[in-house]
């Protein structure tokens, strides 16, 4: 049956009930059937990004500061008719583009996997049962529950429940969360911060409000600090490389030398000494991490936040899910006078929905179909009106008709709202507030039960005291955590003996505090409370997001977990915001990270993967600034002072090839992570860097003299005999700056290894057998190979040498 095309408009002025009409659906949902033929008629549920031509996002690649320079020279090179310069310059512009343009496919591809990973779920009515599906497979007519912590996933007219409160801040500009009742139509992206209701599906995809007013733009991506840095790092390269050209370029017309040549030697030469390789080493090094953090369940809605989860030295662990199991069974029941203990069970299975997998109701439900005698009396009742868990009010509320026709209400919550709900009294305030504590001193969670009776009064029925033991590896996962320099706090809202007990058992410390330790502190004395703090119990969302900003303030890098849509404003200000598995939707879309299983051992994996990435980001800017310093420092210098071009302009942009292959393999290289959190520490790696770049000038001037004085070698030869030591060293340079201690001390990863292996062999067979350059014989690229690592190991102990007098001098650089 073909059905109208509706738009947003006709969904806000049409009834329900004509709307089901045009729709050809009702309120007891779709078949799969239908479902799957409208799915074909009106498309995906999803907004349909513009993707960008990819003959225009190579064309890209030729354009800008880096490709220019290289265009230039290989203009240069075709007017003076170097065609052999001209080929291989040429190379290296299609080299750089390629990579370039397939390193930004492979990093695009690895976020749209985890992209669709964390694709929006719906609750929706087929076949009259409740699925779980992807939100992307919504079609016009399907009947959705929306809840708390949801993102509606189309537009909906509202067709049963009681309210919702409703976010639409991103797509309408109104600063307060919006009352909807039934016949309101909800918009697709809005969240919800209140109630449960059901809904009718009437747009969805590009039709939706949200499709036709929010223009889908590509927005740049947020660098984090240490993408920056690196990014600072490549542009004072460049600025270095054009000065010290420059420098050259003056001498050269000062010698009366041929300006043609010299223009086309400096340009290769600035090619060779910018970071070509830089946005392709970044954006595969972060693509790298993101695929392994994947891996480890771990899944990153935001690249930058790699860094941030490397610097973490403060981890505000949420209880339920995270430290513990997050599989509550019913413990123990206290029924109040004049009540039975299956009374109890029965009254919260009544104010339970199975349906909505609420965790507490799953346990409570469970427990009371496990009791024949409760199961079988359920057939007997009717729910009429269902009022779903909220924050603010913090119970459950169901109206409930009887098979004889009584109406009653039944309700489950916290005790203390329970109590107020009975207007309990002093001796039955005091009797549950034992009970509670009791209950807790063993670990248990007390939820309080109540009925009204047939006049309609409250009358407190008993308490149901549930369990969520802690998981198997919590204990010693926190003492992992705590190996590696990160502080875990427990941030929970159950009561504070829980808190104290679930501590202890995972070996946490039991310094469990409220918040209103904080209260009426001193901004200083109130920072130092939470610092020394184990943990915080009895907590609300608002004191979740000051625990943060406190930490914050004293200078902690600080993670937070959360899974609620109260939880958001928490996720949001941490540095590293944690969605932890089951997270509603609000949650995810606020967190940098989103889990994918449950427990504290998969932040911890995630943090030392993070340190990986931020380790392997940190050797390439050591190896980078090393290696611009020692081969353009060594060629300026030679002519400057000796009026002696040490290499050629194909050799130059040879060694740049040979240099730029193998640094793309350091986002695969094996490195051990940090015992402590990563900081960037821009003065140690200047430092480092600097020291071994001048030993690198050092060691080519010394095959500079031996090739002069010693050797006696003509000038082609004497190029080519330096030439491939620049190369070969080049390479070891990589292996140098890889580890803090000596080269053995970690194993390099097996790509990283052979590329560069590879392109030392093909560089030596360039010079043995003279391709592009004079051939100087297999005995003296023997003793390059000699002199050359030689000059690595000693450059390596003076670099352990020199990392050991940094620490002496206070200058920490946390590193393996």
């Amino acid at each position: 049956m073909e059905n109208k095309l509706l738009t947003t408009e006709d969904a806000k002025t049409t009834s329900k009930e004509k709307l089901f009409d045009l729709l050809s659906a009702n309120a007891k949902g779709l078949s799969s059937s239908d479902a799957e033929q409208r799915l074909k008629e009106y498309g995906a549920n999803e907004i349909q990004e513009k993707k960008a031509n990819p003959v225009l996002k190579l064309l890209r690649y030729f354009w800008g500061p880096i490709p220019f320079m290289i265009e230039a020279a290989v203009i240069i090179s075709a007017v003076i008719q170097r065609w052999e310069d001209f080929g291989i310059i040429f190379a290296l512009l299609l080299l750089n583009a390629g990579v370039g343009f397939w390193q930004e496919r492979k990093a695009d591809n690895a976020i749209e996997l985890l992209k669709q990973k964390l694709a929006l779920k719906a609750r929706v009515l087929r076949d009259r049962k409740w699925h779980e599906v992807s939100a992307s497979e919504l079609v016009p007519g399907d009947v959705i529950r929306i809840r708390l912590g949801d993102i509606t996933p189309a537009d909906v007219k509202l067709i049963d429940g009681d309210y919702l409160q409703v976010d639409q801040s991103a797509l309408t500009g109104e600063s307060l969360p919006v009352e909807k009742h039934v016949s309101d139509v909800s918009y697709s992206g809005s969240i919800i911060r209140q109630g449960e209701m059901d809904g009718l599906v009437v747009t969805t995809g590009m039709r939706t409000y949200f499709g036709k007013t929010a223009k889908l733009v590509e927005k740049a991506k947020t660098k984090s600090h240490f993408q920056k840095a690196v990014v600072k790092i490549g542009d004072y390269l460049i600025v270095l490389a054009v000065v010290l050209v420059a420098t050259i370029f003056m001498v050269a017309l000062f010698r009366q030398e041929s300006t043609v040549d010299t223009l086309e030697f400096a340009l290769i030469l600035i090619v060779a000494a910018i970071p070509a390789a830089l946005p392709a080493v970044l954006s595969v090094t972060m693509a790298v991490g993101a695929i392994a953090l994947a891996k480890k369940e771990a899944i990153v809605s935001r690249l930058s936040s790699i860094e941030e989860m490397s610097g973490l030295d403060m981890l505000c662990a949420d209880k339920t899910g995270t430290i513990t199991k997050n599989e509550l069974s019913v413990a123990d029941v206290k029924p109040a006078a004049n009540y039975q203990e299956a009374d109890i069970l029965l009254f919260a299975t009544l104010a339970s929905r199975e349906e909505d997998k609420d965790t507490i109701d799953i346990a409570i439900i469970t427990k009371a179909k496990a009791d024949p005698s409760i199961a079988n009396l359920l057939d007997n009742y009717k729910e009429e009106k269902y009022r779903p868990f909220d924050p603010v009010n913090k119970r459950t509320e169901a109206t409930i008709r009887s098979s004889k026709g009584e109406n009653f209400q039944v309700s489950k919550g916290a005790p203390q709202v329970i109590l107020k709900l009975v207007s309990a009294q002093g001796s039955l305030i005091e009797k549950v507030n034992q009970e509670v504590t009791a209950f807790a001193e063993k670990g248990y969670r007390a939820l309080g039960v109540a009925k009204t009776e047939a006049n309609g009064t409250w009358q407190y029925a008993g308490l149901i005291a549930l369990y969520d033991p802690p998981r198997e590896d919590s204990a010693e996962t926190i003492k992992t955590a705590k190996s590696m320099g990160l502080d875990v706090k427990m941030v929970t809202g159950d009561h504070i003996a829980i808190a104290k007990e679930i501590a202890s058992e995972v070996n946490l410390g039991t310094n469990i505090s409220l918040p209103s330790a904080l209260e009426g502190q001193h901004e200083k004395d109130a920072q130092l409370v939470v610092e020394n703090a184990d943990g915080f119990a009895e907590v609300f969302p608002e004191h979740k997001f000051h625990i943060v900003e406190l930490l914050q303030n004293k200078g902690h890098i600080v993670g937070m977990t959360g899974d609620g849509v109260n939880d958001a404003p928490a996720l949001k200000q941490a540095d590293a915001g944690i969605a932890v598995a089951g997270a509603t939707d609000a949650a995810k879309s606020a967190a940098a990270l989103v889990l994918t299983k449950p427990g504290l051992s998969v932040i911890i994996d995630a943090i030392k993967e993070a340190r990986k990435t931020f380790q392997r980001m940190n050797n390439y800017s050591l190896y980078r600034i090393a290696e611009t310093i020692r081969v353009l420092f060594f060629i300026v210098a030679s002519i400057i002072v000796f009026n002696f071009y040490p290499v050629n302009a194909v050799m130059i942009v040879l060694i740049a090839l040979f240099n730029d292959v193998p640094i793309m393999a350091i986002a695969y290289d094996n490195v051990k992570y940090s015992s402590q959190p990563e900081r960037w520490n821009m003065r140690s790696v200047l430092m480092v860097s600097t020291l071994l770049g001048i030993v690198g000038v050092f060691s080519s001037f010394g095959i500079f003299y031996i090739g002069v004085v010693v050797l006696n070698l003509p000038l082609p030869t004497l190029q080519a005999f330096i030439f491939l030591k620049l190369a070969v060293a080049g390479h070891l340079t990589i292996f140098v700056t890889r580890t803090r201690g000596h080269f053995w001390s970690i194993k390099p990863g097996g790509l990283l290894l052979w590329s560069a292996v590879i392109t030392k062999i093909i560089a030596t067979l360039i010079v043995v057998y003279g391709v592009l350059v004079a051939p100087i014989g297999w005995g003296l690229a023997a003793f390059v190979w000699a002199y050359a690592f030689a000059a690595f190991v000693l450059t390596d102990f003076l670099k352990v040498y020199f990392y050991k007098l940094m620490d002496h001098g206070g200058i920490v650089f946390h590193r393996p």
